[in-house]
C-alpha cells in the first residue's frame, strides 16, 4: 500500500475517533453542540444523549476497522470498502440532514478512496 494511502487512511481513522470522542465522552460540550449544530439543551436530553453515545461507539469501531485494514491485514480492498461505506453514509447524511456532511465526514474518505485506486 502506498504511504500516502496509509497516511490518509490513518487521518480518516483519527477523524472517526474524534467523532467518537464528541459523541460518547463530550456529548454535552460546547464543541459537540457547535459541530452538530444542536443546542446544548437538546444534547442533554437523555434520549438524545443515549443515541449520541451509541453512535459514538459505532464511529470508534469504524476507526478501529480502518486501522486493522491498514496495519494488520494491509488490505487495500478492505480499506476501499470501508471508505466507500463512509462516503455512502456521508451522502445519506447530506441528503437527509445537512449537505455539508458529505464533505465534512466524507471528504477525507473520498480522497483516501481515490488514493486506493492509484
Amino acid at each position: 500500500m502506498m504511504i500516502i494511502t496509509t497516511i490518509l487512511g490513518t487521518l480518516v481513522a483519527l477523524e472517526f475517533f474524534y467523532i467518537m470522542y464528541l459523541e460518547t465522552f463530550a456529548t454535552n460540550s460546547d464543541r459537540t453542540s457547535k459541530v452538530f449544530d444542536m443546542d446544548k439543551s437538546e444534547l442533554e436530553r437523555e434520549s438524545v444523549n443515549t443515541l449520541f453515545k451509541n453512535q459514538g461507539v459505532y464511529n470508534g469501531l469504524l476507526a478501529v476497522m480502518i486501522l486493522l485494514a491498514l496495519f494488520v491485514f494491509v488490505s487495500k480492498t478492505a480499506l476501499s470498502v470501508l471508505m466507500a461505506y463512509i462516503i455512502l453514509v456521508a451522502i445519506y447524511g447530506g441528503i437527509t440532514s445537512n449537505p455539508k456532511i458529505i464533505f465534512m465526514q466524507g471528504g477525507l474518505a473520498i480522497i483516501t478512496l481515490i488514493s486506493c485506486i492509484f
